[in-house]
């Protein structure tokens, strides 16, 4: 052990070091702002996950209005975010179409709303009409009109259950519509709840989609929002495979194969009789094309197999031929 005694210069220099030094920095860099107004955050990764998720209701929603509606239909998820009851009700126009979703397996309520802009040119286009571009709507959905909403509202309901069904299987009902953001209060106005905003387009027409979900129910599935929301599938399993080729078997296709050989004129075509011969400057050995609903997607040899034509194939063709 050293026997070096410090001079009082360098004690000096030691504590003056120590007082520069702020004692409370080490802890001041771990806090972390806190909401106590909002104690029921959900965190940024099952924003994630539920943002994931409602893309995928987006997507088959565009396919089952296009068909309900025999229309083309476009469905964008616009943003998902965490606001206050009473926050997402003052987001929501007025008058509007709102309707109170029961969720039998929580005990609790969600909300969807549809507005106005919406909601009338889906009437119309329900009823046979058709809205042009750039009109507005003020007034209130009647109950008439809501009982024809009643089946979209439903398919609506279907799609949302199935890409819940991921995490968890909720059975969606409606339970009571209303046309005034303020007169349906089914939480507390302080209850956090996940605001899901979707636009939907018809051809020209757009309007806004919006879901309620109470925040609760985001922190009961807490442990089922695994990692497996966070990032796509890069590989899908054997059992999918076999769904999807169930599915497409049954699919017909038209398959045909064309020689491709010398024009012929329309007065020649007029002329010609039975009996008359017509040569076409194709080689035997030539590769023919092989269409598959109007797309060429083979080359191929004509061969002969009891007493009928065939073709076969030889191999594909290259993207770059089309």
């Amino acid at each position: 052990m050293s026997d070096r005694v410090l001079t009082q210069q360098e004690i000096d220099n030691v504590f003056k070091n120590l007082r520069e030094v702020p004692q409370n920095e080490d802890q001041a860099g771990k806090a972390q702002p806190y909401d106590f107004c909002r104690p029921d955050r959900i965190a940024k990764d099952q924003l994630r996950s539920i943002h994931l998720l409602h893309e995928n209701f987006a997507r088959s929603l565009a396919s089952s209005l296009s068909a309900y509606l025999r229309a083309y239909v476009m469905v964008n998820l616009v943003s998902v975010e965490q606001l206050s009851f009473m926050e997402f009700s003052q987001c929501l126009p007025s008058p509007t179409c709102i309707v109170s979703l029961g969720m039998l397996q929580f005990d609790n309520n969600a909300l969807l709303e549809l507005n106005p802009s919406l909601v009338f040119p889906i009437l119309e286009t329900l009823l046979g009409g058709r809205v042009a571009a750039g009109a507005k709507f003020e007034r209130e959905v009647t109950e008439i009109e809501q009982a024809i909403l009643d089946g979209m509202i439903r398919i609506i309901l279907k799609d949302l259950k199935e890409a819940w069904r991921q995490v968890a299987v909720i059975d969606f009902s409606i339970e009571a519509f209303e046309t005034e953001p303020q007169l349906l209060q089914i939480l507390a106005p302080n209850e956090a709840v996940v605001a899901v905003s979707i636009e939907v387009r018809i051809g020209e027409l757009s309007g806004m989609m919006n879901i309620g979900i109470p925040s609760i129910i985001i922190k009961m599935l807490g442990q089922k929002f695994d990692q497996q929301w966070s990032a796509r599938k890069t590989e899908s399993s054997e059992t999918e495979q076999r769904r999807v080729f169930s599915l497409v078997r049954p699919t017909r296709l038209l398959v045909d194969t064309r020689l491709r050989g010398p024009t012929l004129s329309v007065q020649n075509l007029l002329n010609l009789a039975p009996g008359d011969v017509l040569m076409f400057d194709y080689p035997a050995d030539r590769t023919i094309d092989v269409v598959i609903n109007r797309a060429r997607k083979f080359y191929g040899h004509v061969h002969g197999v009891n007493r009928k034509r065939a073709v076969m194939l030889t191999n594909f063709v290259a993207p770059d031929d089309d």
